[in-house]
């Protein structure tokens, strides 16, 4: 049996529309990838890309994106990421862009990356505090931050480990 290996992209979506963020689903961001790694890489780097890839996670409130696909594809991912311009969902279409901020060989590294990238966000947000309340908000988010493994998840990243 032989082991595919696989690289996970953990981007995030900005866009000026708050709507945007909270309407978006996965198959939205799967299809929107999808359609700009063809309009970059035309058909074989659409047919390389598509082996595995997958929205693995998708955070609707924080705009975070994680995407897996096979390791010998994802720098054509990444490079068709700048050009991904809307997402549609139910019927919408939101202007966006998806900011690429970390690539790694699993989603736990990806998830230790986002732990420390959202403490850095939250430091810069507590130096721009007009008010202690504001303060002691963000000092308690701070200390919050941590990775704790559940069962159900232990479980699912070994399937995810790269066997297919």
């Amino acid at each position: 049996m032989v082991r595919f290996k696989n690289r996970y992209v953990l981007c995030e979506v900005l866009s000026d529309d708050p709507r945007c963020r909270q309407c978006i689903e996965e198959r939205a961001v799967g299809l929107a990838v999808r359609d700009a790694i063809g309009r970059v890489h035309g058909d074989y780097g659409l047919a390389c890309c598509s082996i595995s890839f997958t929205v693995k996670y998708l955070n609707a409130y924080t705009g975070t994106v994680l995407l897996r696909c096979r390791k010998d594809a994802y720098r054509l991912l990444c490079s068709a990421l700048p050009f991904v311009r809307h997402l549609e969902s139910r019927n919408q279409r939101y202007p966006c862009a998806l900011n690429t901020l970390h690539v790694g060989g699993t989603i736990r590294t990806c998830q230790k990356f986002l732990i420390q990238y959202n403490r850095r966000q939250l430091l810069m947000l507590l130096q721009n505090c007009t008010n202690e309340e504001e303060r002691q908000c963000i000092q308690k988010s701070l200390l919050s931050c941590s990775l704790t493994e559940e069962q159900s998840q232990s479980g699912d990243e070994e399937d995810d480990d790269g066997t297919e």
